[in-house]
């Protein structure tokens, strides 16, 4: 069961990140949302607002000064921050069916379709390309009126790439039962088996070892 939404007021977000490390491993910004949720790892990433908007921020989805702009605007209007963190939650679950099953079940796609759809529909704003600090480019949302509802358009915007570009056959959960992350396999063969060889990938080595050892 996740948390109850929580508002917390903004303070320096790589402070909270260098606390609570965000893992992107996954290939594709969708599918790094997805390991967000609580899984199999009993952790909740996104527990308030202020962490969904450091996130945002770690994924360079917002930079750090408009990353601060949405933590001070979620003390100034605590219903369409809380409401925005409920519907990012909503639309992870659904995108972690997308990964987990979009491949083989079309149901799952069906209704990833329709909340796609539902969060673009209610979005206005203007895309646009923006130069990072590292000298990188990206695609961009800025919302009109309300703030807080373009927030998830950069990430439904990669699930809806997934489904376009078919994608999803690619998508895999690492191969660690008490892991739980999804994670997009760009490898020639398609044998790519874990979301990180510094852990998931190290921890079967050794027990494979350990294994040996006791044989």
């Amino acid at each position: 069961m996740s948390p109850p939404l929580e508002l917390t007021a903004p303070y320096h977000s790589a402070h909270r990140r260098d606390r609570h490390p965000f893992a992107f491993v996954a290939e594709r910004l969708w599918l790094d949302f997805v390991n967000t949720d609580s899984g199999s790892r009993g952790t909740e990433a996104l527990n308030d607002f202020g962490r969904f908007a450091d996130w945002l921020e770690a994924a360079q989805v917002l930079d750090a000064e408009r990353a601060g702009t949405m933590q001070r605007r979620a003390l100034q209007q605590p219903a369409g921050a809380l409401a925005v963190l409920g519907d990012a939650r909503r639309v992870r679950a659904v995108l972690r069916a997308l990964a987990e099953r979009g491949a083989n079940v079309a149901e799952a796609r069906l209704e990833a379709l329709s909340e796609i759809n539902r969060v673009l529909g209610r979005s206005a704003g203007t895309r646009r390309v923006e130069l990072r600090d590292d000298g990188t480019f990206a695609r961009a949302f800025v919302a009109v009126g309300d703030a807080f509802a373009g927030l998830l358009i950069p990430i439904v915007e990669g699930a809806a790439d997934a489904l376009i570009l078919g994608e999803l056959d690619r998508v895999r959960r690492c191969a660690d039962p008490r892991c739980g992350r999804v994670f997009q396999d760009e490898t020639k063969n398609g044998r790519r088996r874990w979301c990180d060889m510094a852990t998931c990938g190290n921890r079967a080595k050794a027990a494979r070892h350990r294994m040996k050892v006791h044989a």
